[in-house]
């Protein structure tokens, strides 16, 4: 505290908590839709005999701090009192001069409350040994109850400890899916469509009910392009001018978490190699990564650098990284991973492309980049399934973009974002649908056109089912959202 006074602090606290002073103020910093994590998060926060913090990990402008805010508001009109909520952010220039400890003594001598009290902190990481002070609220502040977000994934591995455990909960906040986009807009021409409806279930509905199902999304084609290309960034998303949405997605979430987060957090001491590498990676997203090769087109920066680097990007929750997976004992290429860009507005972002829209090829990455992305984060709290890619390891190496690996099943998904998105019998979703011993359940082929859907003409045990990349996003996003994630 030598650095900053008390009242400094005090007016910054002041500040954050406009409550303290009339609780209706929180409602110029909420919207009215709410996504997964906010009710993951009130679940957690507010279980009566197992205490935990959620503590909400993502990158910069997903909607962390919202959800921070809609959980203050449903606290406040439930009848907590204002002035035993505390909401504090560590990415403010006067809190990272303080501790954990000095706003909490600070707050408790400003405001002496009786009853539970409830602290926000966000953007924790900025404060040194913020996991030491979590535990020691935990442990010995038995009525404080606490929720944080963080930017960056080191929350999560420092959570992950041993001496962390059963104190708090990580719940990943991705950017919106197709089906939040149309909510967060409030879409006037949203299908109307049972909640219900599974992906898998669609190769079972009679021709008629199907084509009046896929008919219902042809309105939202424009708003799909557009999503595509301003991406799943809750503020940018409401915004009115898309070149400049996509210069403040460049500006506030890349440049920021590489040139300040993340070598803030992790001590890089060549950022201009890092930005490089990512720069790479966009260039190269949903190819098959190569170390070896990015080393040598890198200007030969070292492989293991490479690898660090990699991970700090993943741990920033700017890239996915997809693993090989075998499929009925087959042989796959091992060791080389797929690197997605987290949302493929990012990638447009960077690689400064205004025309993509009419790039068939670029395209055709986005669209594979939103596909992962919607199932990575379907499947995310299942800790018994694992989403990467199949690729045969010899003869012709063909490939199934993602595979959904289950305990005891297997789900096939190929992106044709094409105009022919025909495929062979020689292609490895069609070989693998065919075989016995592969336990493949389902499989998928993402389409271009809204008319282009149905089951495969392929005998094959299994249906392959075409759909429109802008239903299956959809579809499986409201599946989500109605609290169905890992029921594919």
């Amino acid at each position: 505290m030598a650095i900053v006074s008390e009242a400094q602090v005090i007016k910054v606290l002041q500040k954050y908590n406009p409550w303290w002073r009339n609780a209706e103020a929180i409602n110029e910093a909420t919207k009215p839709q709410k996504r997964v994590a906010f009710f993951a998060a009130m679940q957690i926060l507010d279980h009566h005999t197992i205490r935990r913090f959620p503590v909400l990990s993502g990158a910069r402008r997903v909607g962390k701090s919202t959800i921070l805010y809609q959980m203050i508001e449903a606290l406040l009109t439930r009848g907590v009192a204002p002035r035993n909520i505390l909401y504090v952010s560590f990415d403010n220039p006067i809190i990272k001069l303080v501790n954990v400890e000095d706003v909490l003594n600070i707050y408790e001598t400003l405001y002496p409350v009786e009853g539970e009290k409830y602290l926000f902190f966000d953007e924790i990481q900025y404060t040194a040994d913020w996991e030491l002070w979590m535990k020691v609220i935990y442990d010995s502040r038995k009525d404080i109850r606490m929720a944080a977000t963080g930017s960056a994934s080191p929350l999560i591995v420092k959570g992950g400890s041993d001496s962390c455990a059963g104190r708090w909960n990580i719940l990943k906040v991705p950017t919106l899916s197709f089906y939040e986009y149309c909510d967060l807009m409030q879409l006037a021409d949203r299908p109307a469509i049972s909640g219900s409806i599974r992906l898998t279930k669609l190769a079972k509905m009679p021709p008629g009910e199907l084509a009046d199902l896929i008919n219902r999304f042809t309105p939202l084609q424009g708003h799909f392009n557009r999503y595509l290309t301003i991406g799943g960034f809750p503020e940018l998303v409401l915004a009115n001018d898309d070149s400049y949405a996509q210069r403040m997605l460049r500006e506030d979430v890349v440049d920021k978490v590489i040139k300040r987060d993340v070598l803030t957090l992790f001590n890089v001491r060549n950022p201009l190699s890092m930005e490089k590498l990512f720069l790479y990676l966009c260039m190269n997203s949903s190819a098959i990564f190569n170390t070896q090769t990015a080393a040598r087109e890198l200007e030969n920066i070292n492989p293991k650098t490479i690898e660090d680097y990699i991970s700090f990007l993943e741990m920033s929750n700017l890239i996915y990284r997809s693993e090989p997976v075998g499929v009925g004992g087959k042989s796959v290429l091992k060791g080389k991973p797929k690197i997605y860009i987290a949302d493929a507005a990012i990638r447009n972002a960077v690689l400064m492309m205004d025309d993509v829209l009419s790039d068939d090829q670029e395209m055709g990455v986005m669209v594979e980049t939103t596909v992962y992305k919607h199932i990575v984060t379907f499947f995310q709290a299942v800790s018994t399934v694992h989403v990467g890619y199949y690729r045969k390891a010899r003869e012709n190496q063909k490939e199934v973009d993602v595979v959904i690996s289950l305990p005891k099943e297997k789900i096939l998904c190929e992106v044709k974002y094409r105009n022919d998105s025909s495929i062979s019998a020689a292609d490895a979703i069609v070989t693998l649908t065919k075989e016995t011993g592969t336990n493949v359940t389902a499989a998928f082929v993402v389409t271009k056109s809204i008319t282009d859907y149905g089951v495969s003409k392929h005998d094959t045990p299994v249906p392959i089912f075409r759909v429109p990349a802008l239903v299956f996003t959809y579809l499986i996003g409201m599946a989500e959202a109605n609290g169905q994630a890992g029921k594919f």
